[in-house]
């Protein structure tokens, strides 16, 4: 069972507030989106991938000691580039624009037809 980071009382993992201190332990009052807080006199952006790569937008950049995006330095695995495995037409996601090339080329082989 996880702690609170003020009051160090075990709470409930789905815990949105603290039920001793009422200290916030979710982002934004919803159980899915984590908090994350600095320890000490660090700050979360000396150790975040997001100030290392310089794409963080967060106001309290470089001195936020609360963030919701944070993200380990450290902990980041870089996966491998994904590649298409096909080298032909991709109809998948286009169905739609085929159906309408479609019914366009029928509709100009009837018009051309009837001449």
């Amino acid at each position: 069972m996880p702690t609170c980071p003020t009051c160090h009382q075990s709470v409930d993992s789905q815990a949105i507030v603290c039920p001793f201190c009422r200290t916030p332990l979710k982002a934004h009052g919803h159980p899915g989106i984590p908090l994350y807080r600095a320890e000490g006199k660090a700050y979360l952006c000396q150790s975040c991938t997001y100030e290392a790569d310089n794409t963080c937008n967060y106001p309290q950049r470089p001195y936020a000691k609360e963030c919701t995006l944070y993200q380990d330095v450290n902990a980041v695995a870089v996966a491998p580039p994904r590649r298409h495995r096909s080298t032909g037409l991709r109809f998948k996601g286009n169905e739609g624009w085929w159906i309408l090339a479609g019914l366009g080329t029928v509709s100009l082989l009837i018009a051309f037809s009837n001449r």
